[in-house]
């Protein structure tokens, strides 16, 4: 869950929150199913209420929505922006994930917007990406007309 959340850019007191967690769960002396049935997760140095919760629904389950979620691939079409001028692989995830960019369109007015400039990562210049976009959109328009 670290390394997802860390790739998200999500907040760094989270990340290591749970790090914290999972260097005392591999330290304990005792099987850490055995300290559920005991309802004492809290217990264990960096576990929280809400991490227990969390490690209960993989111990009932084998697995935890928000590890599946945070697992859930980007879409072609958006993992395709990292080749766009100034965006990453990790700066995509994040404007996705977090911002909630998902079209090419809420692409376009972030960068309009100059907000864009605000987010850690970003390198470019904005005329270049907004070029970028068009071509992109271009093509995807073509590709749709040419279409059967």
């Amino acid at each position: 869950m670290a390394d997802l959340l860390a790739s998200r850019r999500a907040n760094p007191y989270r990340v290591r929150a749970y790090r914290r967690a999972a260097d005392s769960i591999l330290g304990l002396e005792e099987d850490l199913a055995s300290v559920a049935r005991r309802q004492a997760l809290e217990e264990i140095d960096g576990i929280g209420r809400e991490l227990a919760e969390k490690i209960e629904e993989f111990l009932r389950t084998g697995t935890m929505k928000s590890y599946e979620a945070l697992k859930t691939p980007l879409p072609d079409p958006v993992k395709e922006w990292a080749t766009l001028p100034g965006l990453s692989d990790s700066l995509v995830t994040y404007l996705y994930t977090r911002l909630s960019i998902t079209t090419l369109e809420d692409l376009e007015r972030l960068v309009r917007s100059h907000m864009l400039r605000t987010v850690p990562g970003f390198a470019g210049p904005e005329d270049a990406l907004l070029n970028a976009i068009a071509s992109l959109r271009s093509r995807a328009q073509s590709t749709t007309d040419a279409a059967p």
